[in-house]
Order: C-alpha cells, then sequence, then structure tokens
C-alpha cells in the first residue's frame, strides 16, 4: 500500500516559480557561476508536478511494460532488431525515402485518423531524427493533421494560416514558437509573460523563443505560414485546443 499526499497544479507552478527566484538571487550573489546559470537552464526541463501527472509521465514511458499491444506495428525494425508481434504487421524496406515516423504518419492519414501523438520521438542518440521528426509536424499540418511530438516534459506541433492554439490555464512552465517556412505573419501571442500582436516570424531570427504561461488561458494565432510550437508538457492537463483565428 502506498499513501501519497501531493499538492494542486498551482501549487506546482508557484513552486517552480520559487526554485527560478531563488536561482536568480543566488545568482546575483555569485555572478559568473557556471553551475548556478546551467540550473536556470535546466529549470524548464525539470519534473515538478503533481503525482497524477508524475505516474500519467511514468505510463507514457513505459507503456510497452504493461502488456499494452498495439494494433498495428508498422517501420523497418532495423534498429529493434526483430520484428514485433502485433495483430497487424507493415515491414518497410530498410531502404526508403520515409522515416518510420513519417511512414507510420502516412498510415495514419489514410486510416482516416486526423488528430495523432507521437511518443519516443525525442531525445535518444540520433538528434538529426527528432529534427525530422519535428518536420513530420509541418507535412502532418498541411495534409489536416492534428499531430503533436510527446517528449519528457515538453511537446511540439504546427499551426499554419489562420489557425490557433488555446491552452488551460493550468500549464506552467516554458512557451516558444518558431518560424517553419520563408515567413510567419500575423503572429499574436496572448496569455503569456511576452504578448505579441501581428508579429512577423522569421526562420533566421528566434523571436519567440523561451516565454512562459502565466497561470492564465494562453493562446497563439498564425494569420500566414507556419509555426512550430513547443510548450512545458503536464501529463495531466488536457491538450491544447486547435482553433481558428
Amino acid at each position: 500500500r502506498i499513501l501519497a499526499v501531493t499538492f494542486t497544479r498551482a501549487a506546482a507552478a508557484q513552486l517552480r516559480a520559487r526554485i527560478a527566484a531563488a536561482l536568480a538571487q543566488r545568482a546575483a550573489e555569485v555572478p559568473g557561476s557556471a553551475f548556478l546559470k546551467r540550473q536556470k537552464l535546466l529549470l524548464g526541463r525539470a519534473s515538478i508536478c503533481t503525482i497524477d501527472a508524475l505516474c500519467m509521465q511514468l505510463l507514457r514511458e513505459n507503456f510497452a511494460r504493461l502488456g499494452l499491444a498495439p494494433d498495428l506495428a508498422l517501420g523497418d525494425f532495423d534498429s529493434l532488431g526483430y520484428v514485433p508481434e502485433a495483430p497487424q504487421v507493415e515491414v518497410c524496406p530498410v531502404r526508403k525515402d520515409d522515416t518510420d515516423t513519417m511512414a507510420a504518419l502516412k498510415r495514419a492519414h489514410e486510416l482516416g485518423f486526423r488528430r495523432v501523438l507521437i511518443f519516443g520521438g525525442l531525445g535518444g542518440a540520433r538528434f538529426d531524427h527528432s529534427l525530422a521528426n519535428v518536420q513530420s509536424l509541418a507535412w502532418a499540418d498541411a495534409h489536416g493533421m492534428d499531430a503533436i511530438l510527446v517528449g519528457r516534459g515538453c511537446a511540439l506541433t504546427a499551426i499554419s494560416d489562420g489557425a490557433a492554439l488555446e491552452f488551460d490555464a493550468r500549464c506552467s512552465g516554458d512557451f516558444s514558437a518558431f518560424c517553419f517556412g520563408p515567413e510567419a505573419s500575423g503572429v499574436c501571442e496572448t496569455g503569456l509573460s511576452y504578448s505579441l500582436d501581428g508579429a512577423v516570424l522569421t526562420p533566421d531570427f528566434p523571436l519567440a523563443v523561451s516565454n512562459s504561461f502565466t497561470g492564465e488561458r494562453a493562446r497563439i494565432s498564425v494569420a500566414r505560414g507556419r509555426l512550430i510550437i513547443y510548450w512545458h508538457d503536464d501529463p495531466a492537463l488536457p491538450l491544447p485546443e486547435r482553433t481558428r483565428a
């Protein structure tokens, strides 16, 4: 038996803010400390959350150990080293244009799915594959799919041409937006530490990086062009709502 005592999501956000303030104060007292600078950078990825958020994160990362068999297994399985058992298995050639993630997205699109969550697509030894998976979000967006790339404590998606994302007021932590294409114009952000109103983002300058949630309902929209949106993900909270600007 386990007795777990937790706190509210608002308290978790407050705790993160207090730690950030304490680190900032200590850094001012010890200027030039590389250790404190690193801790400030790492804070955005720290797991400071409620017990239900922690349990949901563990479930996402270890669902295979629970015996949750997939309905369809698709890929070349070269890294895995064997073909897994599943009701349906589709083996792709190793030499192909599509990554396994892209092949899975295309298959999901063919099957009529319009919302897709991608797990295990960030981190690991192959950073180039992480970048490829971010690119895959743009393909999904261009084909009318709401694809979300879920990592450890973070998530990414793509929006374009009149689309908007709205986030629960209980969200906390980092928030960033990046232009994915020649130019993204008419970018608006509300409910965040830094607001934008009709801004123009370009691919060669990270103007909208390192924003943060404020405890209000946050929203980002783009009139023209495409954005990749990054945010600190709390598994216990609902995913952002995709609407039209």
